[in-house]
Formats: structure tokens, sequence, C-alpha cells
């Protein structure tokens, strides 16, 4: 069956000409962008995309039902705009659209930090590709399309399947990043007890799946930072929810 790749963009020029080299060959590219002030659309028209225009939100999930709509085909494959398509994911997707019991997939992405593949960020499954008729996705930050039908993911040993994360995060980066989505995440989980468990052990718990669990001490110092990074976002988002009830009385 035919599919529509889906892409929400601002100013995303730094890596969309490589990411649409990538999916130019799907039955169709949708750009759906926040006015961008860059080459992004610039760009997006040298590759015969269908562009559309939404409001500028803080980040990306309360555009992705309005961008999704615009798809003309039965099957959409949501990527961001830093999000690489190998030629073989792009051969198993078609197959599997094929599929009628299959209403959703969850692909795996590999990701990079300062300059280095991150085995213990792989396969960071995200739920991606799915049939259009039915899907909804919520407006809260990090949250997953809802879809009708089966649901699987991708094996994750098909490394060659998993699409590329070129945003190649640095420690700047991930930290304002995690500034920004935990005071997000507040709105999400506002009425969630905050105790002394959940603030001494649930960071701690981030640092052991990310640097144990997942690996992450076979990334060496990389690795041993980017878990670290982890259990700081977590901290704060607890953080931040506890200090909102304080002054909410909650």
């Amino acid at each position: 069956m035919k599919i529509s790749v889906v892409i929400n963009t601002y100013n995303a020029e730094k890596h969309l000409a490589t990411v649409l080299e990538t999916v130019k060959d799907f039955d169709e590219v949708v750009i759906c962008d926040m006015r961008s002030s860059d080459r992004t659309i610039a760009i997006a028209e040298q590759y015969g995309c269908k562009i559309v225009y939404c409001e500028r939100f803080p980040y990306v999930e309360p555009a992705r039902n309005f961008a999704v709509a615009q798809a003309q085909y039965p099957w959409v494959l949501v990527i961001d705009a830093d999000e690489t398509v190998p030629e073989k994911l792009r051969e198993y997707l078609y197959q599997i659209s094929e599929n009628p019991a299959i209403g959703g997939v969850y692909i795996p992405f590999k990701n990079y930090f300062i300059d280095q593949y991150m085995r213990s960020a792989f396969p960071d499954f995200k739920l991606r590709f799915f049939r259009k008729e039915g899907a909804d996705w919520p407006k809260e930050i990090h949250s997953t399309v809802k879809v009708q039908g089966e649901v699987i993911k991708l094996p994750r040993h098909r490394t060659d399947l998993a699409s590329e994360h070129l945003a190649n995060d640095s420690v700047t980066t991930i930290l304002n990043k995690n500034n920004n989505y935990s005071t997000q995440e507040v709105e999400r989980h506002k009425g969630k007890r905050v105790g002394w468990g959940k603030l001494l052990f649930s960071p701690f718990f981030w640092f052991v799946k990310y640097y144990f669990i997942k690996k992450g001490c076979l990334d060496g110092k990389r690795g041993f930072i980017f878990a670290v990074l982890k259990a700081q976002y977590k901290f704060s988002c607890l953080a931040k929810i506890y200090e909102y009830q304080q002054r909410k009385g909650v």
C-alpha cells in the first residue's frame, strides 16, 4: 500500500536535505512547518514536498495530529527533521503495509552523543509507522500515537532497519532539553505524588538502567555522563512537580 512520510519542522535546515534524500522514494512527503525563518521551506520545495503550515508550539506533539491529517495515503511514517530512513527500512515498511492485521510499528533508532554512537541509547523504539485511519496523537510531551490494530516491534537485532538520529547531542544540548522537557512534564504529571522514595530512588534507577542494564558502561566516559544526564532529567521532573504542588497547595 502507499505510504506518506510526515515531518514536522521549525528552522530545520541543518539536516533536512539529508533526511529528505532518504525518503524521496516514498509515495508522498508532507512537511508541516511552524513558520520557519531559515531555509527549511526552500529545501522542502527542492524535493517536491507537500508543504503545510501550523501554529508554533513549544514542542511538537500538539502539531502531530494536524500534520498526520494532511497525509494522502493510508499508511503514515512520522519522522523528525533529523531522522533518516535507510533503504532496508523503507522496503520492510512497504512489506508490512500489506498485512491487514497490523496497525502500527515500533521502529528502532540509533542515537549519538559527543560524536559517538551510544549502545545504551539503542534501540530506543518509537511508534512512528501506523495506519492513518483511527490514529490519534495525544498533545502531551513525549506522548505516543494511539492506533487501531495490532502493534509490533521491528527486530532489535536488525540494526539495518534502524533510523539514524543525526542530532549528535552535546552535554549543553541535553541539559537545555532536560530543562525544557522537564518543565513541560509538570502539566502531564502534576497529580503524581512525589515522596522521598521517588526523589531518592527514581533518579538512581534511571542511572542504573542506562549505565548497567542498557550497557552504557561499554560506551566509556560518554556512557557514564549520558547515564548521569538521564538521572538528572528524572530528578528535574520530580523536583518541578513537587515545586508546582507546593505552590498550588496540591
